[in-house]
């Protein structure tokens, strides 16, 4: 059986060699977090690298095999009841009955924390799906449960709170509004752990992510901090007739190539240190361009640079 005891209190979660397997397969490996006050934390990966297994062991739905694990210094199996007034959960799949009406749903939830109902409807304002609170919950779209669960996991004010695929199947203008919601729950001190596939997602959001892949923690970091650690490399595109823009160019110390292709030039550099050279040599000889743009990596490119295949495979 794991052991379980609390870590150092100066982190909200603390995760040490979480191991979990189904059967014979091993779905988690040795995987270790730490989550600070205060910040959005991401969990990041492709469907079916551990992010949803990590995060319900950490939140004590699913008992690891192993590991150490501390919620706001408390055990999350042993103190549950201490933690679910201080703890707010949004699961990547879950139901309500099928005649439950939106506003019953909330009331029945404020009920449960002793919070306000109007908190509720704020919420789902917020979520743009006030004009819901008297539809049946079987009436509602995929993501418009979805934005009703993201309410209920809210609704009192939770100091943690986790969410699992959060914008799975929104439209953009959805997608927004939740990550503005996100947001202003970091900038009132809240802390957020998320589990997500968007790379997109994840580089808006999160202060600092884990990558994930076939159950074991590839590295963590700041988003902008894993981009200049894994792909330094940078592409520029250069719009110029001038014929002898690629042969210059190509001699500027950090750069790799300089092809042309049609009216432009692509730089391939070694990384953004380059830059300052590339422009001192267009001006130096005297280059006339008319278009100047530099393609920075993201987190799918350090995926991909860190395990070999596509967030999307």
């Amino acid at each position: 059986m794991p052991r379980y005891r609390c870590l150092s209190s100066a982190l909200v979660i603390e995760a040490s060699g979480l191991i979990k397997y189904y059967d014979r397969v091993r779905a988690i490996d040795n995987v270790s977090v730490e989550v600070r006050r205060g910040e959005i934390f991401g969990l990041i990966g492709p469907n079916g690298a551990g992010k949803t297994t990590t995060m319900e062991c950490i939140e004590g739905l699913r008992r690891p095999d192993a590991g150490r694990i501390s919620v706001l210094g408390l055990d999350p199996f042993r103190d549950v009841s201490r933690l679910q007034h201080r703890i707010g959960i949004q699961l990547q799949e879950a139901q309500l009955q099928k005649r439950i009406k939106v506003r019953e749903a909330i009331a029945f939830w404020a009920s449960l924390y002793g919070t306000r109902v109007a908190d509720g409807y704020r919420l789902l304002d917020q979520l743009g799906i006030g004009t819901k609170a008297n539809s049946w919950f079987m009436a509602l779209s995929g993501g418009q449960k979805q934005r009703l669960f993201i309410a209920l996991a809210l609704i009192h004010d939770p100091e943690l709170v986790f969410l699992d695929e959060l914008t799975t199947g929104l439209d953009p203008q959805a997608r927004r509004a939740i990550w503005e919601l996100v947001r202003g729950m970091r900038d009132r001190g809240k802390t957020v752990l998320l589990t997500t596939h968007l790379m997109e997602e994840a580089e808006r959001l999160c202060d600092r992510v884990a990558i994930i892949d076939h159950g074991r923690i590839v590295d963590i970091g700041a988003p902008d901090e894993l981009v200049r650690r894994h792909c330094p490399e940078r592409t520029i595109a250069i719009e110029t007739p001038d014929e002898r823009a690629a042969s210059a160019l190509a001699g500027v110390t950090g750069v790799i190539s300089a092809l042309r292709d049609g009216n432009r030039i692509i730089v391939q550099a070694r990384s953004v240190s380059a830059m300052t050279g590339i422009i001192e040599c267009l001006a130096a000889q005297r280059i006339s361009v008319s278009d100047f743009q530099t393609f920075v990596p993201t987190l799918e490119d350090v995926f991909l640079r860190l395990t070999g295949h596509s967030v999307r495979q």
